[in-house]
């Protein structure tokens, strides 16, 4: 017995050593209102490597954030910015290539999320990202009465509902949800269909509700974000201080198409660093997912 504690007690002991070990890379977005700085996430490896990559070569080095809206996001990475004259329309720019869609409920839209922008889904049916633009969330807090609503699955629940009311029985609930939708009340709508989810799921087999987890609805009604943006963009990181300079940069005079009328220029680097570092310097706890790797 003492030989096996033994061993697994140096198992455990090489296994922190290695997770302290571990390099990673902050990312750091320079601004004349302040640095950004964030981490990339292990479970989108593909847009992680990228970003580094652009990021090394100075591909973001002068480009601007293009388009700002306040309560919602800081958008930029577009190498047409760089040059782009007072007023020019930006937001097509980007490397040349499309990276694949790298979707993970773990990681959404909470305030200080980093997710690729991408062309819409008529033109773009596989939500693949701009191999360059990505935006920033400064989001806003979901108000109580609002976070029923983070539970329905909007896209099922439309294909699902054509379904449940084409029976006559059920022709009461599309009355009572119509009247409720017409007085524009969405807190008692989106209770309705909660109520009627179990119903709805045993008649037409299709599942209306999220599985939404307590970190989330806990960001989302702290810290705000944006989470109607959730599964449809790919999160691949996240900010771990300068958070006051998004809000300053989401709070910047702008055109009709959102572009700030004084530029925003940012400058990226991505420097190697061990997470041990990265955690005490940052006071930042990566996911214990990540964290065992």
């Amino acid at each position: 017995m003492k030989r096996i504690l033994v061993v697994a007690i140096l198992f455990v002991t090489l296994n922190n050593t290695s997770t302290a070990q571990k390099k990673d890379f902050v990312i750091t977005i320079k601004t004349a209102y302040g640095d950004i700085v964030a981490v990339l996430y292990d479970e989108t490896p593909k847009h992680k490597a990228n970003f580094i990559k652009l990021a090394n070569a100075h591909f973001y080095d002068s480009t601007l954030f293009h388009r700002v809206i306040t309560g919602f996001m800081i958008q930029g990475g577009d190498p047409n910015s760089k040059k782009a004259k007072k007023g020019e329309g930006l937001g097509s720019g980007g490397p040349g290539y499309t990276i694949e869609a790298e979707f993970n409920p773990k990681l959404f839209h909470k305030k200080g999320a980093i997710a690729a922008a991408r062309m819409s889904d008529q033109q773009n049916p596989t939500k693949a990202s701009n191999g360059s633009q990505f935006y920033i969330v400064q989001g806003k807090v979901t108000q109580p009465d609002e976070l029923d609503g983070l539970k329905i699955d909007r896209q099922k629940t439309n294909t699902a509902m054509k379904a449940f009311l084409y029976k006559p029985e059920y022709k009461l609930y599309e009355d009572t949800l119509q009247r409720l939708r017409a007085n524009r009340n969405v807190a008692a709508f989106n209770k309705k269909l909660i109520e009627l989810a179990p119903l709805i799921e045993k008649e037409t087999g299709i599942n209306i509700l999220k599985n939404i987890s307590p970190e989330k609805i806990e960001a989302y009604s702290t810290d705000g974000g944006a989470p109607f943006l959730d599964d449809n963009y790919t999160v691949f990181g996240q900010v771990i201080k300068g958070f006051e300079v998004i809000d300053k940069i989401a709070m910047v005079k702008r055109d009709g198409a959102n572009r700030p009328t004084e530029d925003v220029r940012m400058f990226v680097t991505a420097k190697e660093m061990s997470r041990k570092k990265i955690s005490k310097k940052f006071d930042y706890q990566f996911p214990q997912s990540e964290s065992k790797k």
